[in-house]
């Protein structure tokens, strides 16, 4: 079985996707087969009968990887809420055992599996269960992104805690600029960062147009702003 990694965030909205699939072209660059999962997609539009999972499709397309949209995505719902909620209202009953069973399979057919979560750590993917308690049970080490903007220091601090409070490891954060606008809280937040948590920043990305970048740009950019030695050291053990 190959090895996974779970992409989190602070909050929706923060560019989980953007990084997830960016971080998935920079692999498959450096020669990894690269696997993609998105446990539960809501907000889903109706595309020709059939619910739509963006992210998901986004994360197969950047990343190559071979496996149906359905097993990528097993849970697309219609309404933007939490899993949870979102699955009872549609009448749909979220097993966690066939996610973990899921994952396991793409994981076995890859070099390292990224998996995106939903929203934060804390959002429920059935009741009681969150996203940090699947990502505990798969037991898949975290990349926190967090939205370079006034108040994530909080936010990041909190989300931290919650996943040592879970006992899960933590690769590190990214801080991800979500507007064109920059600030003097982003520009000094990774510093107030770093001498608040021992937990590592990968990179600051810089703002990118959404739909005005190719993969070619993407890449370049990842590949100048990540530090990736944490999870090449991963991807190296036995």
């Amino acid at each position: 079985m190959g090895r996974g990694l779970f992409i989190t965030g602070t909050d929706t909205g923060v560019g989980k996707t953007f990084f997830a699939c960016g971080l998935a072209v920079l692999l498959k660059s450096y020669g990894y087969k690269v696997g993609v999962m998105k446990p539960a997609e809501t907000g889903c539009i109706e595309k020709d009968g059939q619910l739509f999972p963006e992210d998901a499709w986004r994360l197969k397309d950047a990343s190559g990887c071979a496996e149906r949209i359905e097993t990528i995505c097993p849970y697309r719902l219609p309404e933007p809420l939490a899993p949870s909620i979102a699955a009872e209202r549609a009448g749909v009953k979220i097993d966690v055992d066939h996610l973990l069973a899921v994952y396991r399979e793409i994981s076995a057919k890859h070099d390292i599996t990224l998996v995106e979560g939903a929203g934060g750590l804390m959002v429920p993917l059935v009741p009681s269960f969150t996203f940090a308690d699947f990502a505990r049970v798969a037991k898949l080490p975290l990349i926190v992104v967090a939205a370079n903007k006034l108040g994530v220091i909080n936010h990041l601090l909190l989300t931290l805690e919650h996943a040592s409070c879970k006992e899960l490891s933590i690769m590190g954060y990214v801080l991800n600029q979500v507007t064109a606008e920059s600030s003097l809280a982003a520009e000094t937040n990774r510093e107030v960062l770093t001498g608040m948590t021992g937990v590592g920043c990968l990179g600051e990305l810089p703002f990118l147009s959404e739909g005005k970048s190719d993969d070619g740009e993407v890449l370049n950019l990842f590949d100048r702003e990540l530090d990736l030695k944490t999870i090449e050291l991963l991807l190296r053990k036995k």
